[in-house]
């Protein structure tokens, strides 16, 4: 029974690996992360339904960091260029939840279950722009509220809706 369940669980768990070219290679975690490719299974499995996630955050965020990943995994595929996924944590704490690379050009994307963004939720992205250099493109910042803000230089907050109209905002 066990040998039959194995096949099932990789096709429901993808990895995402660390960031190749990150500069302090000494201070990164290169560890990859792994991720359910189900967000449905996920919950189902867990017992859990929107309310129920809703009332745990540390489970809600990680969740919602789920579904942004695989939408952004989903939608890459649509692209005529090919794009990298990475992500970059180092042991200070600085994060980017995905590193979106193509054609020598770097989008950070961070997830932020929460419905308001602070100059803070930006911290991590800051660190890959000076890690990056001139392959920094932009960083954006997707979270659970209605408006898109820019916060300069080339920082951005953008609702996490915006990637498709099934997610359920809380702002809705």
């Amino acid at each position: 029974m066990r040998t039959a369940i194995l096949p099932l669980l990789i096709l429901l768990v993808a990895s995402v690996n660390a960031m190749a070219q990150a500069p302090a290679a000494r201070r990164r975690i290169k560890t990859p992360r792994l991720f359910c490719t189900d967000t449905g299974i996920a919950c189902a499995s867990l017992r859990q339904n929107t309310m129920s996630l809703r009332s745990t955050p540390e489970l809600y965020g990680r969740m919602v960091e789920t579904y942004v990943v695989q939408e952004l995994q989903r939608m890459s595929s649509w692209m005529e260029e090919a794009i990298e996924f990475s992500y970059y944590r180092d042991k200070d704490g600085s994060e980017v939840d995905a590193i979106l690379e193509s054609q020598g050009r770097l989008v950070g994307i961070e997830v932020k279950s929460s419905s308001t963004v602070t100059t803070s939720d930006f911290r991590g992205l800051r660190k890959l722009k000076s890690l990056a250099g001139s392959e920094y493109h932009r960083g954006v910042v997707l979270y659970d509220g209605a408006q898109a803000l820019s916060f300069g230089d080339s920082m951005y907050a953008i609702p996490i809706g915006a990637l498709s109209n099934s997610f359920p905002s809380s702002s809705r």
